[in-house]
Protein backbone atom coordinates (compact mmCIF):
# COMPACT_ATOMS: atom_id res chain seq x y z
CA UNK A 1 0.00 0.00 0.00
CA UNK A 2 0.89 3.55 -0.51
CA UNK A 3 1.48 5.94 2.31
CA UNK A 4 2.60 9.32 2.40
CA UNK A 5 4.51 10.76 5.44
CA UNK A 6 5.00 14.47 6.78
CA UNK A 7 7.72 15.29 9.02
CA UNK A 8 9.40 11.64 8.37
CA UNK A 9 12.45 13.41 8.91
CA UNK A 10 12.01 14.32 12.98
CA UNK A 11 12.31 11.98 15.64
CA UNK A 12 8.91 10.17 15.90
CA UNK A 13 7.94 11.02 11.88
CA UNK A 14 11.37 9.09 11.60
CA UNK A 15 10.35 5.81 13.42
CA UNK A 16 6.92 5.93 11.81
CA UNK A 17 8.55 5.79 8.52
CA UNK A 18 10.86 2.64 9.87
CA UNK A 19 7.92 1.05 10.94
CA UNK A 20 6.50 1.41 7.77
CA UNK A 21 9.15 0.17 5.42
CA UNK A 22 9.60 -2.84 8.05
CA UNK A 23 5.84 -3.81 7.33
CA UNK A 24 6.64 -3.60 3.43
CA UNK A 25 4.49 -0.46 2.61
CA UNK A 26 5.70 2.00 -0.14
CA UNK A 27 6.48 5.13 1.55
CA UNK A 28 6.99 8.30 0.34
CA UNK A 29 7.76 11.21 2.66
CA UNK A 30 8.23 15.35 2.44
CA UNK A 31 11.49 16.88 3.01
CA UNK A 32 12.35 20.51 3.07
CA UNK A 33 16.07 19.69 2.85
CA UNK A 34 19.13 17.75 1.42
CA UNK A 35 19.80 16.21 4.81
CA UNK A 36 16.73 15.66 5.85
CA UNK A 37 15.49 13.55 2.19
CA UNK A 38 19.41 11.58 2.62
CA UNK A 39 17.74 10.54 6.07
CA UNK A 40 14.56 9.53 4.10
CA UNK A 41 16.35 7.75 1.61
CA UNK A 42 18.66 5.76 4.22
CA UNK A 43 15.41 4.82 6.23
CA UNK A 44 13.63 3.32 2.46
CA UNK A 45 11.52 5.84 1.77
CA UNK A 46 10.99 7.82 -1.66
CA UNK A 47 11.59 11.10 -1.55
CA UNK A 48 9.22 14.60 -2.01
CA UNK A 49 11.16 17.60 -1.99
CA UNK A 50 8.57 20.68 -0.38
CA UNK A 51 7.14 22.38 2.95
CA UNK A 52 3.40 21.42 4.55
CA UNK A 53 3.01 24.99 3.96
CA UNK A 54 3.24 24.68 0.06
CA UNK A 55 -0.02 23.27 -1.31
CA UNK A 56 1.76 21.92 -4.63
CA UNK A 57 4.28 19.73 -2.74
CA UNK A 58 1.86 18.56 -0.33
CA UNK A 59 -0.40 17.41 -3.30
CA UNK A 60 2.48 16.04 -5.12
CA UNK A 61 3.13 13.91 -2.09
CA UNK A 62 -0.67 12.63 -0.99
CA UNK A 63 -1.06 11.82 -4.52
CA UNK A 64 -1.87 8.23 -5.18
CA UNK A 65 -1.83 7.41 -1.47
CA UNK A 66 -3.94 5.63 0.52
CA UNK A 67 -3.01 6.62 3.88
CA UNK A 68 -1.38 9.80 4.53
CA UNK A 69 0.43 10.24 8.22
CA UNK A 70 0.51 13.51 8.68
CA UNK A 71 3.76 13.79 11.56
CA UNK A 72 5.33 17.25 11.12
CA UNK A 73 5.11 19.89 13.58
CA UNK A 74 6.83 22.66 15.65
CA UNK A 75 6.82 22.38 19.62
CA UNK A 76 8.65 25.19 21.02
CA UNK A 77 7.94 26.66 24.50
CA UNK A 78 9.50 30.42 25.25
CA UNK A 79 9.30 31.39 21.89
CA UNK A 80 9.53 34.76 21.20
CA UNK A 81 7.59 34.49 17.97
CA UNK A 82 5.37 31.75 17.99
CA UNK A 83 4.21 32.33 14.26
CA UNK A 84 6.25 29.67 12.71
CA UNK A 85 5.02 27.47 14.75
CA UNK A 86 1.00 28.34 14.17
CA UNK A 87 1.80 28.33 10.51
CA UNK A 88 3.21 24.83 10.39
CA UNK A 89 0.77 23.23 13.56
CA UNK A 90 -2.13 25.06 12.04
CA UNK A 91 -2.06 25.91 8.56
CA UNK A 92 0.75 23.36 7.72
CA UNK A 93 -2.11 20.51 8.53
CA UNK A 94 -5.16 22.27 7.33
CA UNK A 95 -3.12 21.90 3.73
CA UNK A 96 -2.03 18.16 4.48
CA UNK A 97 -6.26 17.67 5.33
CA UNK A 98 -7.41 19.65 2.08
CA UNK A 99 -4.97 17.67 -0.59
CA UNK A 100 -5.74 14.82 1.27
CA UNK A 101 -9.43 15.38 0.01
CA UNK A 102 -8.67 16.12 -3.17
CA UNK A 103 -6.45 13.51 -4.03
CA UNK A 104 -9.24 11.19 -2.77
CA UNK A 105 -7.12 9.78 0.35
CA UNK A 106 -9.28 7.38 2.34
CA UNK A 107 -7.60 8.30 5.20
CA UNK A 108 -5.26 10.11 7.25
CA UNK A 109 -3.79 9.87 10.96
CA UNK A 110 -2.85 13.29 12.37
CA UNK A 111 -0.17 12.91 15.33
CA UNK A 112 -1.50 15.56 17.66
CA UNK A 113 -0.47 15.55 21.29
CA UNK A 114 -1.81 14.45 24.64
CA UNK A 115 -1.46 18.15 25.69
CA UNK A 116 -4.90 18.99 23.78
CA UNK A 117 -6.66 16.94 26.29
CA UNK A 118 -6.51 20.37 28.45
CA UNK A 119 -6.82 17.88 31.42
CA UNK A 120 -6.90 19.60 35.14
CA UNK A 121 -4.29 19.66 37.24
CA UNK A 122 -4.22 16.16 39.50
CA UNK A 123 -6.42 14.52 37.30
CA UNK A 124 -5.52 11.40 34.91
CA UNK A 125 -5.65 12.96 30.97
CA UNK A 126 -8.39 10.41 28.81
CA UNK A 127 -9.72 10.89 25.33
CA UNK A 128 -13.16 12.10 27.07
CA UNK A 129 -11.33 14.65 29.75
CA UNK A 130 -13.61 18.02 30.02
CA UNK A 131 -11.01 20.65 28.60
CA UNK A 132 -10.05 23.14 31.40
CA UNK A 133 -10.74 26.08 29.18
CA UNK A 134 -7.51 27.77 29.35
CA UNK A 135 -3.91 26.78 27.60
CA UNK A 136 -0.41 26.49 29.36
CA UNK A 137 1.52 27.30 26.28
CA UNK A 138 1.09 28.54 22.50
CA UNK A 139 2.23 25.19 21.49
CA UNK A 140 -0.65 23.66 23.59
CA UNK A 141 -2.97 26.30 21.70
CA UNK A 142 -1.76 25.62 18.28
CA UNK A 143 -2.56 21.90 18.56
CA UNK A 144 -5.73 22.05 20.44
CA UNK A 145 -6.73 24.20 17.54
CA UNK A 146 -4.96 22.48 14.53
CA UNK A 147 -6.84 19.04 15.96
CA UNK A 148 -9.97 20.66 15.84
CA UNK A 149 -10.00 21.99 12.44
CA UNK A 150 -8.73 18.76 11.01
CA UNK A 151 -11.58 17.02 12.65
CA UNK A 152 -14.18 19.36 11.42
CA UNK A 153 -13.13 20.01 7.66
CA UNK A 154 -12.12 16.22 7.08
CA UNK A 155 -14.10 16.60 3.87
CA UNK A 156 -14.64 12.79 3.37
CA UNK A 157 -11.61 11.73 5.07
CA UNK A 158 -11.46 9.43 7.47
CA UNK A 159 -9.08 11.30 10.03
CA UNK A 160 -7.61 9.52 13.21
CA UNK A 161 -5.82 11.12 15.68
CA UNK A 162 -2.95 9.49 18.21
CA UNK A 163 -1.86 12.34 21.16
CA UNK A 164 1.47 10.99 22.51
CA UNK A 165 2.60 11.75 25.88
CA UNK A 166 6.36 12.73 25.77
CA UNK A 167 7.73 10.52 23.12
CA UNK A 168 11.34 8.94 24.42
CA UNK A 169 13.71 6.34 24.02
CA UNK A 170 16.56 6.25 21.06
CA UNK A 171 16.94 8.99 18.67
CA UNK A 172 15.43 11.84 21.11
CA UNK A 173 17.90 14.16 23.32
CA UNK A 174 15.75 17.54 23.10
CA UNK A 175 12.95 18.63 25.35
CA UNK A 176 12.14 16.26 28.33
CA UNK A 177 15.13 13.80 26.19
CA UNK A 178 17.40 16.46 27.24
CA UNK A 179 17.06 15.99 31.07
CA UNK A 180 17.16 12.03 30.53
CA UNK A 181 20.55 13.22 28.97
CA UNK A 182 22.03 15.38 32.03
CA UNK A 183 20.67 12.65 34.24
CA UNK A 184 22.48 9.90 32.42
CA UNK A 185 25.54 12.01 32.77
CA UNK A 186 25.30 12.84 36.07
CA UNK A 187 24.94 16.63 35.78
CA UNK A 188 21.63 17.10 36.24
CA UNK A 189 20.66 20.67 37.37
CA UNK A 190 18.53 21.65 39.99
CA UNK A 191 15.09 19.94 39.43
CA UNK A 192 11.47 20.07 39.84
CA UNK A 193 9.52 17.28 41.26
CA UNK A 194 7.16 17.66 38.83
CA UNK A 195 4.83 14.56 37.54
CA UNK A 196 5.15 13.57 33.27
CA UNK A 197 3.78 10.92 30.82
CA UNK A 198 6.15 8.73 29.01
CA UNK A 199 5.44 6.64 25.68
CA UNK A 200 8.35 4.51 23.94
CA UNK A 201 9.54 5.65 20.83
CA UNK A 202 8.78 2.24 18.95
CA UNK A 203 5.23 2.21 20.73
CA UNK A 204 4.61 5.03 19.22
CA UNK A 205 5.08 4.42 15.85
CA UNK A 206 3.49 1.16 16.32
CA UNK A 207 0.37 3.38 17.70
CA UNK A 208 -0.07 5.33 14.75
CA UNK A 209 0.10 2.19 12.25
CA UNK A 210 -2.49 0.41 14.56
CA UNK A 211 -4.64 3.49 14.21
CA UNK A 212 -4.50 3.09 10.30
CA UNK A 213 -5.23 0.02 10.51
CA UNK A 214 -7.78 -0.05 13.36
CA UNK A 215 -8.71 3.17 14.47
CA UNK A 216 -12.14 4.42 14.23
CA UNK A 217 -12.07 7.87 12.16
CA UNK A 218 -13.24 11.25 14.66
CA UNK A 219 -11.20 9.56 17.29
CA UNK A 220 -8.21 10.55 19.14
CA UNK A 221 -5.68 7.56 20.90
CA UNK A 222 -3.61 9.00 23.80
CA UNK A 223 -0.28 6.90 22.89
CA UNK A 224 1.12 6.64 26.99
CA UNK A 225 2.59 4.09 28.75
CA UNK A 226 3.65 5.19 32.26
CA UNK A 227 3.13 8.07 34.04
CA UNK A 228 6.32 9.09 36.65
CA UNK A 229 7.77 11.75 38.81
CA UNK A 230 11.00 13.25 37.92
CA UNK A 231 12.37 11.67 41.58
CA UNK A 232 11.33 8.26 40.08
CA UNK A 233 12.60 8.67 36.27
CA UNK A 234 16.40 10.33 37.65
CA UNK A 235 16.23 7.03 40.26
CA UNK A 236 15.71 4.63 37.53
CA UNK A 237 18.62 6.15 35.22
CA UNK A 238 21.21 6.02 38.58
CA UNK A 239 20.16 2.40 38.79
CA UNK A 240 20.88 1.99 35.12
CA UNK A 241 24.09 3.59 35.14
CA UNK A 242 24.87 1.63 38.50
CA UNK A 243 25.73 4.95 40.72
CA UNK A 244 23.97 6.65 43.67
CA UNK A 245 24.19 10.27 44.25
CA UNK A 246 22.11 12.84 45.69
CA UNK A 247 19.66 15.28 43.30
CA UNK A 248 18.79 18.28 44.20
CA UNK A 249 14.80 19.80 43.74
CA UNK A 250 13.46 23.58 43.99
CA UNK A 251 10.38 24.62 45.59
CA UNK A 252 8.19 25.68 42.47
CA UNK A 253 8.19 29.09 43.98
CA UNK A 254 11.76 29.50 43.26
CA UNK A 255 10.84 28.43 39.61
CA UNK A 256 8.03 30.85 39.31
CA UNK A 257 10.25 33.65 40.41
CA UNK A 258 13.08 32.87 38.59
CA UNK A 259 11.68 32.78 35.22
CA UNK A 260 10.79 36.07 34.10
CA UNK A 261 14.00 36.87 35.51
CA UNK A 262 15.40 34.53 32.86
CA UNK A 263 13.36 35.52 30.21
CA UNK A 264 14.22 39.22 30.30
CA UNK A 265 17.80 38.74 30.72
CA UNK A 266 18.17 36.46 27.15
CA UNK A 267 16.37 38.85 25.51
CA UNK A 268 19.95 40.99 24.71
CA UNK A 269 20.82 38.16 23.54
CA UNK A 270 18.31 37.30 20.64
CA UNK A 271 18.53 33.32 21.85
CA UNK A 272 15.42 31.39 23.38
CA UNK A 273 15.37 31.65 27.50
CA UNK A 274 16.06 28.03 28.73
CA UNK A 275 13.20 29.29 31.49
CA UNK A 276 9.95 31.49 30.92
CA UNK A 277 6.86 31.61 32.76
CA UNK A 278 5.50 29.62 30.14
CA UNK A 279 7.43 26.88 30.59
CA UNK A 280 7.32 27.28 34.51
CA UNK A 281 3.35 26.86 34.11
CA UNK A 282 3.50 23.57 32.27
CA UNK A 283 6.07 22.15 34.10
CA UNK A 284 4.03 22.97 37.35
CA UNK A 285 1.33 21.38 36.25
CA UNK A 286 2.22 17.98 35.32
CA UNK A 287 0.74 16.01 32.97
CA UNK A 288 -0.70 12.53 33.89
CA UNK A 289 -2.22 10.37 30.62
CA UNK A 290 -4.34 7.62 30.55
CA UNK A 291 -3.06 5.37 27.30
CA UNK A 292 -5.60 2.38 27.67
CA UNK A 293 -7.85 2.95 25.13
CA UNK A 294 -4.81 2.57 22.50
CA UNK A 295 -4.16 -0.95 24.34
CA UNK A 296 -7.87 -2.06 24.57
CA UNK A 297 -9.16 -0.83 20.81
CA UNK A 298 -5.69 -0.93 18.76
CA UNK A 299 -4.03 -3.69 20.97
CA UNK A 300 -0.94 -1.65 21.66
CA UNK A 301 1.21 -2.83 24.06
CA UNK A 302 3.89 -0.01 25.92
CA UNK A 303 7.11 -1.39 26.54
CA UNK A 304 8.11 -0.86 30.35
CA UNK A 305 9.85 2.48 31.50
CA UNK A 306 12.62 0.63 32.27
CA UNK A 307 13.26 -0.79 28.71
CA UNK A 308 12.49 2.56 27.86
CA UNK A 309 15.33 4.17 29.91
CA UNK A 310 17.70 1.18 29.02
CA UNK A 311 17.64 1.70 25.26
CA UNK A 312 18.01 5.46 25.04
CA UNK A 313 20.63 5.73 27.29
CA UNK A 314 22.72 2.63 25.33
CA UNK A 315 21.84 5.05 22.07
CA UNK A 316 23.38 7.93 24.38
CA UNK A 317 26.63 6.24 24.70
CA UNK A 318 26.82 5.10 20.90
CA UNK A 319 26.10 8.44 20.07
CA UNK A 320 29.01 9.42 22.01
CA UNK A 321 27.10 11.65 24.40
CA UNK A 322 27.96 10.06 27.39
Amino acid sequence: MKVAVTGGSGVVGGAVVRHLVAAGHDVVALARSTPASDKLTMLGAGVVTGDVLDADSVARLVEGSSVVFHVAGVNELCARDPSRMWEVNVDGTMAVVEQSARAGVTRAVLTSSSVTLGEERGTRGHERSHHRGYFLSEYERSKTVAERLAFDHAAGVEIVAVNPSSVQGPGRSTGTGALLLAAARGKTPLLVDTTFSVVDIDDCARGHLLAAEKGVPGERYVLSGAVLTVRQVVRIIDTIMGRRRRNWFVQPKLMTALAPVVEVGFRPTGRQPPLCPEAVRVLLHGHSYDGRKATRDLGLVYSTVEDTLERAIRWFREEGML
